[in-house]
């Protein structure tokens, strides 16, 4: 495990993989109880989800499915995990696997790496009814699937961009907003009739194409306007309107590849910094925006990719799982008022997405 100077953690030992399923028949595991403010990470490099004390690192793991990418919770404590085969529906109590729902979408063989076809990004509703998954289709444009979470089946499918890296839904519940990393472009989409709208957002042009790096990757969704905001190259913050399709560009300052995006209760914006993709770029960083556009940048060791807030908005947890070479197995724990340096604690296999139960 690689510690920063002047900091330390040890690792739980790692407990056996719960049981994904139950056999007919068979005895139900007595039910376990998850501590409040476990992390539930996606190990991209694995076939499962990591649960991780965030002082003493993993302590167990469930089967999920091949290559899984982003994690929703829901207010029951399912979570829902995109995998190359299917969403996985996690009891983060009991930590088993109850369904794993197969999508509508052919995206061919269940493949890893950083262009396996299945799902990348997920959101659930406010109401959590429905949770809509960003399916990549190798060599075409990808597939917004929703799915009815009381029924688990698929009911809708509606075209997206090329690579949908994240999913986002309004406040409201009333649009899916699906990034389309390869096609510079978010297309949102209404939930009560599936009407789609695709809204270019290159805030430096499209030139390039599929062999640009300043594509969008992650976006998130302000409170106060509902305008989803995407972060290019520590550089550039798009600000779009979903009513109108007009994106407006805010300076951003850390100079490096973004990736990871999420929002503090407050309204602080994290953005995961990868590292260098040009010459003159800086390392791999977590910038720390407040609501009035002021930033502080936190150096990270080595590339990260996803983050998620603890309840109480005083902490950032930061997978070191890159979809890009250079990730290594763990979370980088960063606290947001800066009196203390990170932290890194080995957690995982080349965990992507996570969120904090």
């Amino acid at each position: 495990m690689a510690v920063l100077a002047g900091c330390g953690a040890t690792q739980a030992p790692v407990s056996p993989a719960a049981s994904p399923t139950t056999s007919p028949g068979a005895q139900a595991p007595a039910p376990r109880t998850t501590p409040d403010g476990t992390l539930l990470v996606a190990d991209f490099g694995a076939d499962t989800v990591s649960f991780v004390d965030p002082v003493r690192g993993a302590f167990d793991r469930v089967k999920v499915g091949t290559a899984p990418y982003g994690v929703a919770v829901g207010a029951d404590g399912r979570a829902w995990v995109t995998t190359a085969e299917g969403v996985a529906v996690v009891d983060t109590e009991k930590r088993t696997r109850p369904a794993l729902i197969p999508y509508k979408t052919r995206t061919g063989p269940a493949t890893t790496g950083e262009y396996r076809g299945g799902g990348m990004g997920i959101a659930l509703a406010p109401d959590g009814r429905h949770a809509y998954v960003g399916v990549n289709v190798p060599g075409g444009d990808g597939v917004l699937e929703v799915i009815d979470t009381a029924t688990r089946k698929v009911t809708g499918t509606v075209p997206v961009g090329r690579r949908p890296f994240d999913v986002d839904v309004s406040r409201d519940g009333s649009e899916a907003y699906a990034t389309g990393h390869d096609s510079f472009d978010v297309t949102s989409v209404r939930t009560d009739t599936l009407r789609a709208r695709r809204m270019e957002v290159a805030p430096y042009g499209t030139e390039g194409g599929l062999g640009s790096w300043l594509k969008p990757h992650y976006a998130v969704v302000r409170p106060s306007d509902g305008k989803v905001l995407l972060p290019f190259e520590g550089e550039r913050l798009a600000v779009l309107d979903p009513r109108t399709g007009k994106v407006a560009v805010e300076r951003m300052t850390a100079n490096t590849h973004q990736h990871g995006a999420a929002l503090a209760p407050d309204g602080t914006l994290l953005v995961v910094g990868t590292g260098p993709i040009a010459s003159d770029d800086e390392e791999a960083s977590l910038t720390i925006r407040e609501p009035n556009g002021s930033e502080r940048v936190v150096k990270l060791d080595g590339p990260h990719e996803d983050v998620a807030v603890s309840q109480d908005g005083r902490t950032a947890y930061v997978t070191g799982g890159f979809t890009r070479d250079g990730y290594w197995n763990g979370i980088t724990i960063v606290t947001l008022d800066g009196k203390t340096p990170p932290v890194r604690l080995a957690a995982g296999e080349r965990p992507l997405g996570i969120a904090v139960l």
